[in-house]
């Protein structure tokens, strides 16, 4: 074979000629139950309000995503969005990038940031899932990576220290290196006690501290460099995400690396964040930040300027977006889907490793779904 020849594009995969335009779809509504509450400085979760979107092409491959609502309050509504969204697509060619770009171009005057935004992005994961199901590649494979381990971080609510101390040793004993809690409690002395508490027990493993934005900036600036001697990993959302200037405030005067994102919707406000030094690290939620081609752009640009990328929930697809992401830091383990899924992204030795099947590696557990529906 000459040289020339040997550039030429390999033939499509057939499964592409069964079928690549988009047939249907369906929505279903859950509260999937939480093996244990997860408490938050701010409140207490028993179940994850979930939206299902399943989308079929006319050649039978199925792609999947869900949306986290947050509350059941939400959860009709953002139900009732995708209903109304996802008959728009019915009949057009299977083109991820396209169909997002014509889905927004419908709201640039309402605007997206909120519900609308997480509809489409449960949208953009499902097309994307079915994309790389037609053309029998992983995702991961699809976008030019490479499947590796990827480090994971075993991740809980804020349990009070004696909890705190038995979930973070157990999580230590299944192998993982980074384990992270959720602080806020009434006074910095709790705080501080709970973070000593469960670093003793974990010994080397990383300890990472989330406050689910419950502090003003004074107060975060007051605690955060309390904190800075304790040697953990980062300090998680102190105050109010939409502040980022006050993040600014924090970042610059903490020792301990901050890490935000996983509240802000799309690459702009990641850009934002990155030109104002609101935090010295990035974790965005694939559903705030725009699904697949969201996460894409975000993630360029932490590359263009260093910053280190984890992700919020949704670890069946983050897995495959953190092999492609070359920023790439820890995966947050945290089963929201679990329950709702017939099987799960498997963990071993503290690290996640997407799967080599075609897709997301995302596929229903529908007795449960049935048992669950909202």
């Amino acid at each position: 074979m000459s040289p020339a020849s040997s550039l030429q594009p390999s033939p499509e995969p057939e499964s592409l000629a069964h079928g690549s335009r988009i047939r249907r779809s369906r929505v279903r509504a859950v509260k999937a139950p939480l093996s244990s509450p997860l408490r938050t400085a701010t409140g207490t979760m028993t179940s994850a309000p979930l939206v299902l979107v399943d989308i079929e092409t006319d050649g039978g491959d199925v792609g999947h995503g869900y949306a986290f609502a947050y509350t059941p309050l939400a959860l009709p509504g953002l139900t009732e969005l995708l209903r109304n969204l996802l008959p728009l697509l019915e009949g057009a060619e299977l083109e991820p990038v396209q169909i997002m770009e014509s889905l927004r171009s419908r709201f640039v005057l309402l605007g997206t940031r909120g519900l609308l935004d997480m509809a489409l992005a449960a949208i953009d994961v499902a097309l994307w899932d079915a994309h790389a199901k037609i053309l029998d590649r992983p995702l991961y494979r699809l976008l030019g990576a490479t499947a590796k381990p990827l480090r994971a971080y075993a991740s809980f609510g804020m349990d009070g220290q004696d909890e705190s101390v038995r979930l973070a040793a157990s999580a230590a004993e299944q192998g993982f290196t980074a384990v992270k809690i959720k602080i806020g409690y009434p006074t910095l002395a709790e705080d501080v006690a709970v973070v000593r508490a469960v670093k003793h027990a974990l010994g080397a493993v990383d300890l990472l501290v989330d406050y689910n934005q419950s502090l003003t900036v004074p107060e975060a600036l007051r605690r955060c460099r309390a904190l800075d001697d304790e040697g953990l990993g980062w300090i998680e959302e102190p105050t109010r995400y939409d502040d980022m200037r006050g993040h600014a405030r924090i970042t610059a005067k903490t020792a301990t690396a901050i890490q935000t994102g996983e509240n802000l919707w799309g690459p702009r406000d990641v850009r934002e964040s990155i030109e104002l030094h609101a935090s010295d690290l990035m974790m965005p939620d694939l559903v705030k930040v725009g699904g697949v081609t969201g996460w894409l752009g975000a993630s360029a640009l932490c590359h263009a300027h260093g910053v280190p990328v984890s992700n919020h929930f949704f670890q069946e697809a983050s897995a495959h977006l953190m092999c492609a992401t070359p920023t790439a830091h820890l995966v947050e383990y945290f089963g929201l889907a679990d329950p709702i899924l017939a099987r799960t992204l498997p963990v071993h030795d503290g690290h996640v490793r997407p799967g080599d099947e075609p897709g997301l590696g995302i596929s229903w557990d529908e007795a449960a779904i049935a048992d669950f529906a909202a």
